[in-house]
């Protein structure tokens, strides 16, 4: 349905072996999307006029084999969305250096960045699992029922199964059942997901292994869906798996057959597990760590899943409106003086929904209005958190946005679309009651509540919501309006949440 016609295959193909490049090195990929060939540094370099370097950030060692420019002949170019490796892929700190010489291997691209910010021990016997008198203090399952007039889930259509992503962090059984235990008796111990794993990856594990991520996202998605059944898509340290059809083997995407040691070398995994209504997903990067076409092409894979009917639900992250420290200043800021914003990716891409942060404060309760999330270090985290959310440098203004948009005098998609509650969560990690939270917990507690619509829809004869933001912005009378506290960043108070 979406591979690029045969002419531009072709003309490609013709463009590439007229420079010396033998036909019988070009592969195209099985979606038909890409055109990978091996070539020396010198046969890269002459056929896009360019200069290689590997690229190395001075603070975690990381490299990229990456160039400044490359060029292309027009009539070729609007065939070719982009071609790595290319521009410089990895964020590079300040006083980032390149070394001339591509002798080694590229290393696996880094892991997507993920809340949450930090967990802190509390213990759970001074918290009823009913009780809503101290949801300023801990956020349980029942404090986010009342929250949200959420009821109690009674459906589960076999098609309506909700997905949780995760990248290298994995769940912990025991976990799990004394998070049950405490707080939602009701679900039976040893409930666990069903597996959908790629490349290597393998859960539940022992619980001194147990990630932070995972007990998040499973713990705030079984009390308000069960009895309905969910997919833990985890994804192992490095893969070349990309979302559901689309081919890695690039240099932005980790390296494939692994090279280090226990690394996944077994069958290529990609488009092996069918995407469920609604997708939660808690990691991100920024705009700045990433070519632009690479973007616009991940963002076109997630229209592809927007168009099939799918709800895509993305973390908008847990610094402001800046990065985190080191990406690429100290401050997570852009521009010579380090005061410039620096939007998330693929936050930014239209066909996402994208979620941020609110809180209740000291004081407060369920029935007073949330404000957005904003906690300085040590209180309670190790480090600041504050809702992510800005605007994009690189997507437009979509339509279903424009109005909105316009109170904020701002020419760039604007994110987030919605939000949720996200701070003193409760949650059990390596068998400690604990309290954590992040945009990582407003996500999955949003995509939970799309679940269950389409529960209702389902048993109406009805199809799923599909793509959400247009009835969204349509309708923003279905949403609580959060009218108080903002997210600060580079040396700013950010943006304030005001009415409307």
């Amino acid at each position: 349905m979406f591979a690029p016609t045969k002419e531009t295959a072709e003309t490609v193909v013709n463009w590439l072996t007229s420079e010396g490049i033998a036909r019988g090195q070009i592969k195209q990929s099985s979606n038909k999307g890409w055109l990978a060939f091996d070539a020396t540094v010198g046969e890269a370099e002459k056929l896009l006029h360019t200069v290689y370097d590997v690229y190395e950030d001075p603070s975690t060692s990381e490299t990229a084999v990456a160039c400044e420019a490359y060029h292309i002949p027009k009539v070729i170019q609007k065939h070719i969305d982009y071609i790595t490796p290319g521009v410089k892929l990895l964020p590079i700190g300040v006083g980032g250096e390149k070394k001339r010489g591509l002798s080694r291997r590229l290393p696996p691209a880094p892991h997507m960045q993920h809340g949450p910010p930090g967990v802190t021990a509390f213990s759970a016997n001074i918290v009823n699992g009913l009780d809503l008198d101290n949801c300023d203090m801990v956020i349980t399952p029942a404090c986010i029922k009342a929250l949200y007039q959420i009821p109690n889930a009674t459906k589960a259509d076999p098609s309506n199964s909700i997905g949780i992503f995760e990248d290298g962090d994995f769940y912990a059984q025991q976990d799990l059942n004394q998070f049950f235990a405490n707080y939602t008796p009701y679900i039976p111990q040893g409930t666990h997901p069903i597996s959908a794993f790629i490349d290597g990856a393998q859960a539940p594990v022992n619980v001194s292994a147990a990630g932070g991520e995972s007990s998040l996202d499973l713990e705030l998605v079984y009390p308000l869906i069960y009895p309905q059944t969910f997919l833990d898509g985890i994804d192992g340290s490095y893969c070349t798996y990309s979302a559901y059809g689309e081919t890695g083997n690039d240099p932005i995407d980790p390296v494939y057959p692994d090279p280090m040691p226990g690394g996944y070398n077994g069958p290529l995994q990609y488009g092996v597990y069918s995407p469920t209504n609604v997708i939660s997903v808690s990691y991100s990067q920024q705009e700045y760590n990433h070519p632009v076409y690479y973007q616009l092409r991940q963002c076109n894979e997630f229209m592809k899943l927007a168009l099939q009917g799918h709800t895509i639900v993305f973390s908008s992250g847990d610094t402001g409106v800046a990065g985190r420290a080191g990406d690429p200043a100290p401050n997570g800021c852009l521009g010579p003086d380090h005061t410039i914003f620096n939007p998330r990716w693929p936050d930014s891409c239209p066909y996402l929904t994208v979620v941020g942060g609110t809180k209740v404060y000291p004081g407060k309760s369920v029935f007073d209005p949330e404000s957005a999330a904003n906690d300085p270090a040590g209180m309670p985290y190790s480090t600041a958190y504050s809702t992510g959310g800005g605007f994009s440098n690189i997507h437009s203004i979509p339509d279903y946005q424009t109005a909105a948009v316009a109170k904020q005098n701002r020419s760039g998609r604007g994110y987030p679309d919605v939000s949720a509650n996200g701070d003193n969560i409760a949650v059990y990690v390596r068998g400690r009651s604990s309290r954590s939270g992040g945009t990582s917990a407003s996500t999955p507690i949003f995509a939970s509540v799309i679940n269950l619509i389409n529960e209702e829809r389902l048993a109406a004869g009805k199809t799923p919501v599909g793509f959400i933001n247009p009835t969204l912005y349509e309708h923003p009378e279905v949403l609580n309006d959060i009218v108080n506290g903002s997210n600060p960043g580079c040396g700013t108070n950010g943006f304030s949440a005001v009415p409307g």
